[in-house]
């Protein structure tokens, strides 16, 4: 089943606003991962005042809805800039409809990271769509957390 959540993103200030939305709503974090997490080598290069920043961080608020959240990624996510500072992430319920999801969306858009399998184990891409809108489409094998 296909799921849709706001996807917010900070200049900096992640884990600060996260914490504030958790003192509201409670709970757990569902993931908090750094940009220290990320893998790299030659091609892939995290400045060093990015590494303690929020890559990805996820807080359920109910039983349907997760708000999910990172710092910008320079070059993988839009500039932050007042108004467009939200996605929509929407999860596949397999890897051909994430596919056609992404294929749809990024027609006549942009795309900013093409989907393929990531190495926090999902198959993800973010794109923008011909109306503005920023997308980040994702499938997870159900057995993998």
């Amino acid at each position: 089943m296909e799921k849709l959540n706001p996807y917010l993103t900070f200049p900096g200030n992640c884990e600060e606003a996260f914490n504030f939305y958790k003192s509201i709503f409670g709970g757990e974090f569902l993931y908090v991962g750094r940009f220290s997490d990320i893998p790299t080598n030659d091609e892939v290069l995290i400045p060093e005042y990015k590494l303690n920043k929020i890559m990805h961080i996820s807080l359920p608020i109910g039983k349907e809805v997760v708000l999910m959240g990172s710092d910008s990624g320079e070059e993988w996510s839009p500039e932050v800039k007042s108004g467009n500072n939200i996605s929509l992430s929407v999860s596949a319920s397999s890897k051909e409809q994430a596919d056609r999801y992404f294929e749809a969306f990024s027609e006549h858009g942009k795309i900013i990271m093409q989907i393929g399998d990531v190495f926090w184990r999902s198959y993800y891409g973010v794109c923008t769509d011909q109306f503005g809108v920023n997308w980040m489409v994702s499938y997870t094998e159900p057995n993998v957390k």
